[in-house]
């Protein structure tokens, strides 16, 4: 099985605006994630989707495999879609988030694990919550799972409702699982999710991942013990900066 390492990264974000090329002590974000993925000993090839000559150009520059894609993707699926498309002789593809710059090459791993089964159509990874602020926040997707580990639903609610149980001892009384947004998929079945049209619960919950289930995917599940931490906007590196390089 060669497996294929994808990282999608735009330069516009209307939340960080460059945000691939930002230093972080020496090192732009794109590259830390890279070298991150490139420790991933179960990746055939690793490549930077971009569509942008910045970020191309830069991804050279320490010697980095780079494509250019399409500027007109909606998604980071679309884009790596259009990777696989290009470039053949691979059986999955690992679709890791481009803003995550201490990203575990573990995670990576047991996520290329779930393929050794040859019937996983694309996997994911959860982690359980241990913290209220991570349950009840609303932009940290929840994941329920079946009892053949795979995802019955993602939502940005707290799933399962517990009707007879105080807010506050929910964590106590049941164990719940947030999603980790990195995902692998058969290069088959990526280029059939891509075409398929924005669903209902997708619309709904502003998750893509939910246009597959409607559609009758499984999405298998892998749980992890690693947490990873996204820069989402300019303050977020200052809070990277203080949890890896603090004295």
């Amino acid at each position: 099985m060669r497996t294929i390492g994808i990282i999608p990264a735009r330069y516009e974000s209307s939340r960080f605006p460059g945000k691939p090329l930002v230093d972080i002590s020496g090192k732009s974000m794109i590259q830390r994630v890279y070298e991150q993925v490139k420790g991933c000993a179960g990746l055939s090839e690793v490549i930077v989707a971009t569509d942008d000559t910045r970020i191309e150009e830069h991804v050279r520059s320490f010697a980095g495999n780079v494509i250019m894609t399409s500027s007109t993707h909606q998604s980071g699926t679309d884009r790596c879609a259009e990777v696989v498309s290009k470039i053949s002789g691979f059986d999955v593809a690992i679709n890791i988030q481009g803003d995550e710059p201490f990203i575990s090459p573990l995670q990576i791993e047991l996520l290329s694990n779930l393929f050794q089964d040859a019937s996983t159509e694309i996997g994911t990874l959860i982690k359980k919550i241990d913290n209220p602020d991570d349950l009840f926040n609303e932009s940290t997707p929840k994941v329920v799972v079946n009892a053949r580990k795979e995802a019955l639903y993602f939502s940005r609610q707290t799933i399962p409702f517990q009707r007879d149980t105080q807010r506050e001892d929910w964590l106590k009384a049941y164990t719940y699982f947030k999603h980790i947004g990195i995902y692998g998929y058969q290069v088959d079945i990526l280029k059939e999710i891509t075409k398929l049209p924005v669903s209902s619960y997708e619309k709904a919950e502003g998750l893509e991942q939910l246009r597959w289930l409607e559609n009758g995917y499984r999405i298998k599940i892998a749980e992890t013990e690693f947490d990873t931490i996204a820069v989402d906007h300019p303050e977020d590196i200052a809070l990277i900066k203080r949890k890896f390089f603090s004295q």
